[in-house]
């Protein structure tokens, strides 16, 4: 089963990107989790749009419509998903064959507040109610404290968040294997 993990953030030492990093050495058997780049993806414009998809955002959407299921890790900015994130989307989502179409959706996130990114994961449930994604709704996995959370290397310290990661990728594996049936 191969999972595509995207981080919202693009700092080296994100701590969304290191939940990946640990998601993939939590990863059940036979399950594959890859993560995408979104550095080069573009600003989202209309007229660039009209002129063809960027290469960057064909290769995230061959990326997406290949996966059987989605990992998504979100830092929370203002009460909210990240720009770099939304953008992602909002290209990935454009027509033709938009590639979160009866997708499996997991989402997680580490952030420096105490809520973690609560406000940030509700604001994507909403998002792929109108992609048409089919969101995992438990368990939760919202890191806060972000900053006590992980060593200097990226690696998560706290068990419970492991369990509930772990926890999460059994819920995404099922949901993705109901999707492709």
């Amino acid at each position: 089963m191969k999972i595509l993990g995207i981080s919202g953030s693009l700092r080296a030492s994100s701590f969304n990107t290191a939940l990946l990093r640990t998601a993939q050495k939590l990863a059940p058997d036979g399950m594959e989790i890859e993560i995408a780049d979104l550095s080069s993806i573009p600003p989202y414009n209309e007229d660039i749009y009209a002129s063809g998809f960027p290469d960057a955002v064909e290769t995230f959407r061959g990326q997406i419509a290949a996966a059987d299921g989605l990992l998504i890790a979100t830092p929370e900015y203002n009460y909210s998903t990240s720009g770099v994130l939304k953008n992602a989307i909002d290209w990935a989502s454009r027509p033709p064959d938009q590639p979160f179409n009866n997708k499996a959706v997991a989402v997680m996130g580490a952030s420096a507040g105490k809520a973690g990114t609560a406000r940030a994961q509700y604001h994507l449930r909403q998002v792929f109610v109108f992609l048409n994604g089919h969101m995992i709704n438990k368990p939760e996995v919202m890191v806060g404290g972000a900053s006590q959370a992980f060593d200097e290397n990226g690696n998560l310290l706290d068990d419970v968040a492991k369990d509930l990661i772990g926890q999460l990728l059994v819920a995404l594996r099922d949901m993705s294997g109901r999707m492709a049936l």
